[in-house]
């Protein structure tokens, strides 16, 4: 099984090998140590730690009796899966409220969907208007491109940060006219 974040998750689905993973995150132990504290059969927490293993979620040590937790692993998949704790602030969020709309509506620099309540989606317009530099002019097809990036609608996208002041349109003619301005 690779290490990706569904393989990972698989892998702690099951409530044993969550309990393993979680008296690894305490530090390293061997599988008798392990079966002992959690009152689970050797053979069983052995047939555990492979299948951890193989998810790469835990290392056996040079020894090769003892597991420790592989945070790095975890850690990245968690990167992968969503942006961490910080890229909220990252993204152009002003305070916690908005930092966590981005982090629900933005994976991986992409727009999972379009917000439907109004509050939410004028914070994600705000974000993807950073993109437009304040005073230049910019086509339709242009203004599709950057949109583009962000979710396959740019029609949708366009239009509501035409509609919300975003940006303003004359022409086939696009420019930014809302949103912050880093100075």
């Amino acid at each position: 099984m690779a290490e990706t974040p569904d393989g990972i998750l698989r892998a702690l689905a099951d409530p044993e090998r969550l309990a393993i993973a979680g008296a690894l995150a305490l530090g390293p132990r061997d599988a008798t140590e392990l079966a002992a504290s959690l009152g689970l059969s050797i053979a069983r927490v052995r047939r555990h730690l492979n299948r951890l293993s193989s998810a790469g979620v835990v290392r056996a040590q040079e020894d090769r009796r003892t597991y420790r937790l592989d945070a790095g692993t975890l850690r990245a998949a968690a990167e992968e899966v969503g942006p961490p704790r910080e890229t909220g602030l990252a993204l152009g969020a002003a305070n916690e409220d908005e930092e966590a709309v981005l982090r629900s509506y933005f994976r991986g620099g992409t727009l999972r969907e379009i917000p439907a309540k109004a509050s939410k989606r004028r914070i994600v317009l705000e974000r993807i208007a950073v993109e437009f530099d304040a005073g230049v002019r910019y086509s339709e097809s242009e203004v599709n491109a950057v949109v583009g990036r962000f979710h396959p609608d740019h029609a949708a996208l366009r239009r509501y940060l035409v509609d919300d002041g975003f940006l303003s349109r004359e022409r086939g003619v696009y420019w930014r006219t809302g949103g912050r301005v880093d100075v």
